[in-house]
C-alpha cells in the first residue's frame, strides 16, 4: 500500500509541474496581446484573435478527440495517460517554435498559427492531466487534489505577468518576440523527456476502448460543459482586457505597471486554489481550519508582493497593494458561506464576482481597477469544482467526458472576442464587463442545479 502511495505521490508531483507550465504560457497571452496590437496596429477585437486562435484550438482539438472516441474508442484508453501527456508536450513545443518564423517575417497569421498549435498541445495535456489527477487517490479528495494542482497552475499565471513583463517590455521588443517562445519550446521538449523516464501509474479501463458516446448520457456532464465554457470565457475575458482597460482607466499608467497589477488577478486564483486544497485536510475545529486558511492567504499574498518588488522595484509600490486584503477577507467569507461544498461554492463565488463587476461598471479610477482584480479570487475554485462535479460517476466514460469539458474551453476564445467587439462599439472596456457577468449568472444556475 505504501509503495502505491509513493508512486502516486511521484506522479502527482510530475503532473503538477505541467499544470504550472501551461498556466504560465497561457497567461503570457495577456502580455502578448498589447505587443501584437501595437506591432500590427490592431483594434480591440482584432487583438483578441490571439485568444480566439489559442482557445479555439481547445475546441477543435477536443472535438476531434471526441469524434475519434465515438468511432474508434477512447484514444487515451488505448495509448495510456503517459503517452498522451508526452504527445501534448511535443505539440506544444512545436507551436512555440513557430514564433520564430512569425517574428522574423512579421506576419500576424503565423503568430496565430503558432498559438493554435500551442493550444492543441495544451488541449492534449488538459484531457489527460485533469482526469489523471482525480484518479490518483480517493474520489472524496479528488476536488482537493485538482484544486492543489490548479494552485500551481495559478502560480504559473501569477508569475507570467511579472516575468513576462520583463521579457516582453524590457529584455525583448516587438521585433524579437520569438526568443522567449523558443526558450519555452525547449522547456516543453525537456519536460517530455522527463515524463518519458518517470514511472507513472497506469489505470486500465478496457470498456473505454469501445466506440460510442456514453459520456453524453450523464446530465451533470452536459451542464458542466456549458459551465466550463462560461467560467473560462469570463476568466480569460477579464485577464485579456485588463492591461488595455487599465490604460483606458488610468492614462498615465505604464504597461509594466498594469502588468504588475495583473499579477494579482492571476495571483487571486492561486490564493483561492491553495485555500480550496486545504479543504482536503481534516481539522479538529472550524476555528483552526479558517485560521490556517487566513495564514496561507496572507502568506501567499506577501510572497506575490515580494516577488513583484524584487523583479520590478522601479515600477512597483507594495503599499499600493494593501486594498487587496479586503478581497482576501471577502474570499474567506465566501468559503465560510459555501462550507467547502463544491457546488455551493460555485454559486457563492459566481454571485460575489457579479457583485464586484457591477460595482466596477458604476465606479471609476483605482477603485474600479481593484474591483476587477478582485474577481480573480472568486474564479479560483471554479475549474476544479466544476470539473470534479461534472465527471463524478462517469467511470469508463471519464476520459471522453474530460475531452468534452476541455472542448468547452472554447469559451476562452469566444467571450473575449465578444467583449472586445462590445468594447469597440462602446468606445471602451468599462461597460463591456456585462459579458462576463452573464457568464457568471449561468454558473450560479449550474451550482444550484448540480446540488439538487
Amino acid at each position: 500500500m505504501s509503495e502505491v502511495k509513493n508512486r502516486n505521490s511521484i506522479a502527482f508531483v510530475a503532473i503538477v509541474s505541467l499544470f504550472f507550465m501551461w498556466g504560465f504560457i497561457t497567461c503570457l497571452n495577456d502580455i502578448l496581446i498589447p505587443q501584437l496590437k501595437t506591432l500590427f496596429e490592431l483594434n480591440r477585437a482584432g487583438s483578441m484573435f490571439v485568444q480566439f486562435c489559442f482557445f479555439g484550438a481547445y475546441f477543435l482539438g477536443s472535438l476531434v478527440y471526441f469524434l475519434i472516441s465515438i468511432l474508434h474508442g477512447d484514444p487515451i484508453a488505448k495509448i495510456g495517460y503517459k503517452k498522451g501527456i508526452i504527445a501534448g508536450l511535443v505539440v506544444a513545443a512545436i507551436g512555440c517554435a513557430l514564433f520564430y518564423p512569425a517574428s522574423i517575417l512579421k506576419l500576424y497569421p503565423i503568430f496565430l498559427t503558432g498559438l493554435f498549435v500551442l493550444g492543441l498541445g495544451l488541449t492534449l495535456l488538459q484531457i489527460t492531466a485533469n482526469p489523471y489527477v482525480t484518479i490518483l487517490g480517493t474520489p472524496e479528495t479528488a476536488s482537493g487534489r485538482l484544486n492543489l494542482s490548479q494552485g500551481f497552475n495559478s502560480l504559473g499565471t501569477t508569475l507570467a505577468p511579472m516575468i513576462g513583463g520583463i521579457l516582453m517590455f524590457k529584455l525583448f521588443n516587438v521585433s524579437n518576440l520569438h526568443i522567449p517562445y523558443l526558450i519555452f519550446s525547449a522547456i516543453f521538449f525537456v519536460l517530455a523527456l522527463v515524463i518519458l523516464f518517470i514511472p507513472l501509474p497506469t489505470f486500465e479501463s478496457p470498456e473505454a476502448r469501445k466506440a460510442g458516446a456514453g459520456a453524453l448520457k450523464h446530465k451533470n456532464l452536459i451542464l458542466g460543459i456549458f459551465a466550463i465554457f462560461c467560467y473560462v470565457g469570463a476568466e480569460v475575458s477579464i485577464g485579456s482586457s485588463f492591461i488595455n482597460f487599465a490604460k483606458e482607466l488610468l492614462p498615465d499608467i505604464s504597461e509594466q505597471s498594469a502588468a504588475n497589477y495583473l499579477a494579482f488577478y492571476w495571483g487571486g486564483l492561486m490564493i483561492g486554489r491553495f485555500l480550496g486544497a486545504l479543504t482536503m485536510i481534516s481539522f479538529k475545529n472550524k476555528l483552526r481550519q479558517y485560521g490556517s486558511m487566513t495564514l496561507v492567504a496572507i502568506g501567499t499574498f506577501a510572497i506575490i508582493i515580494i516577488i513583484n518588488y524584487i523583479l520590478h522595484s522601479d515600477s512597483f509600490r507594495p503599499v499600493e497593494m494593501l486594498p487587496y486584503l479586503i478581497f482576501i477577507a471577502i474570499n474567506l467569507l465566501g468559503f465560510m458561506i459555501g462550507k467547502n461544498h463544491p457546488s455551493k461554492m460555485i454559486s457563492v463565488f459566481a454571485g460575489i464576482a457579479i457583485i464586484l463587476l457591477i460595482i466596477a461598471m458604476i465606479t471609476t479610477g483605482k477603485v474600479t481597477l481593484w474591483l476587477v482584480l478582485g474577481t480573480g479570487l472568486f474564479n479560483s475554485v471554479m475549474w476544479a469544482n466544476i470539473f470534479s462535479a461534472s465527471i463524478a460517476g462517469l467511470g469508463k466514460d471519464t476520459a471522453q467526458g474530460s475531452s468534452l469539458l476541455v472542448m468547452a474551453i472554447l469559451g476562452g476564445a469566444i467571450l473575449p472576442l465578444i467583449q472586445g467587439a462590445f468594447a469597440d462599439y462602446l468606445g471602451g472596456y468599462h461597460y463591456s464587463f456585462i459579458i462576463p457577468i452573464l457568464a457568471y449568472a449561468y454558473l450560479i444556475f449550474f451550482g444550484m442545479k448540480v446540488r439538487n
